[in-house]
């Protein structure tokens, strides 16, 4: 591949990794088991007697990769599949149309329309694209996008859009946020400085604006949970790993935090493993919680065992929990990740809320505006415990603090992920919220 083809696409891809990283730290109702309560205008979908379409939208073939937005689509439809067989929404089979956008603005707007305008579907669920350009139009018609992964500021400004992780923000459409910022806490930080007793960690990124931006907002939350921070920049088009590695190295590093791309990642880690250095935790989200470790991180085995993964999910290897049974059960010949699980428990949301609306309104069965009542109803939903409780506000103004839990499992080479945190509905902490712009 020529190398200006390559730059693009790991630029791309760390866009990616930091909007998801950002966003991923600021959403999300993630409150202790105890405060959980239940689980729970356009045109409307055809009558009864016939099937509930619902759309999956996906960048499956975007410049990042056809591995980087497939997770959620493969989970849900595999929920679907098990639905059906089972008899589907009260006897009523849910038809599932998938969209490719291929990462595009304009293959978003046309994705949005054959799904709403022709195939009119009743919901969006497990969203996971890399530009949503079309939210405006889906929050327009009134369709309740579900589950949807948050990579960019679409969920937290348009109503009607409900992402895996809630959102706190008042979503009128104006601007992200509150006033343009998003707000993100430091469990994760606080979490490996209780739990472990790291004192020093680093940051790292490359000297490009989105990846330096989500750099400068984590030594930012490490600096509150009083770590003493190395960042580290790499140039973007020659990026020198080793150097990063030795400086490491010799500073003592405990933890190490970034903003790269999967393959700036595995680099990073080789040259990490090739001088030596040996770390409390090399730390990634739910996007990169995947089964394909082994293969991304080959060349870097001291590196690949340090690497340590949290999230708002039940980890998707917790094989004792019988929802994740299931879901396994269900995703046999399909690709394994974190998304995947969540995508699972975005197509099981929807089908909760879709029976709800179904014994609410027989006649009609479950219409759009029904199935919005639901998500808005201010009651938080775990999934049959796979999500940490999820709920959705209009807060007027951002948290100061807040508790906040989560989920943390740790690659083992013959294991792989493995549970960390216990149980993550108990693994809380009350931590400031920090703001950010998107």
């Amino acid at each position: 591949m020529p190398r200006r083809f390559r730059a693009v696409e790991v630029l791309l891809t760390a866009l990616l990794a930091t909007l998801t990283l950002l966003l991923g730290a600021a959403c999300g109702s993630r409150v202790p088991e105890g405060e959980f309560t239940g689980r729970g205008a356009a045109s409307e979908p055809p009558p009864r007697a016939e099937p509930l379409r619902v759309g999956i939208l996906a960048s499956a073939t975007s410049p990042v990769g056809g591995r980087a937005f497939t997770g959620p689509r493969e989970g849900a439809t595999a929920w679907f599949e098990r639905l059906n067989a089972r008899g589907g929404v009260d006897g009523r089979r849910v038809e599932v149309h998938t969209c490719d956008d291929g990462g595009s603005r304009v293959g978003n707007q046309e994705c949005v329309r054959e799904l709403v305008d022709e195939r009119h579907v009743v919901a969006l669920v497990g969203t996971a694209v890399l530009d949503y350009a079309a939210a405006p139009r889906v929050s327009a018609a009134g369709v309740p996008d579900i589950g949807g992964q948050p990579v960019g500021p679409a969920y937290e400004t348009y109503p009607h859009l409900y992402s895996i992780y809630g959102s706190l923000a008042p979503r009128t459409g104006d601007a992200p946020g509150w006033d343009g910022k998003l707000y993100g806490g430091t469990e994760v930080y606080r979490y490996f400085k209780r739990e472990h007793g790291a004192r020093t960690a680093a940051v790292v990124s490359y000297n490009q604006s989105a990846s330096a931006a989500y750099a400068r907002f984590v030594a930012e939350g490490l600096r509150a949970e009083g770590y003493d921070v190395v960042t580290e920049q790499v140039d973007f088009a020659l990026p020198n790993f080793r150097a990063v590695a030795a400086d490491l190295k010799e500073r003592g590093a405990d933890l190490v935090f970034d903003a790269l791309d999967t393959h700036g990642n595995a680099r990073l880690c080789k040259a990490l493993d090739a001088v030596g250095a040996r770390l409390t935790a090399k730390v990634t989200t739910a996007q990169n919680w995947t089964d394909t470790v082994a293969a991304d991180y080959k060349d870097a085995p001291h590196c690949r065992n340090a690497l340590w993964a949290a999230g708002s999910s039940r980890n998707h290897q917790d094989t004792g929990h019988p929802a994740v049974r299931e879901f396994r059960d269900a995703m046999k010949g399909r690709p394994l990740s974190q998304w995947a699980l969540e995508g699972w428990a975005a197509a099981m949301w929807f089908t909760d809320a879709a029976k709800t609306c179904t014994r609410a309104e027989p006649e009609t069965a479950a219409t759009r505006a029904c199935l919005d009542a639901y998500l808005e109803r201010g009651e938080p939903y775990d999934a049959d415990g796979l999500l940490i409780p999820v709920v959705f506000e209009h807060r007027d103004a951002p948290p100061t603090t807040r508790n906040t839990c989560l989920s943390v499992a740790r690659w083992r080479d013959g294991e792989g992920w493995v549970t960390q945190s216990g149980d993550m509905n108990r693994t809380c902490f009350d931590v400031p919220q920090l703001p950010y712009e998107p």
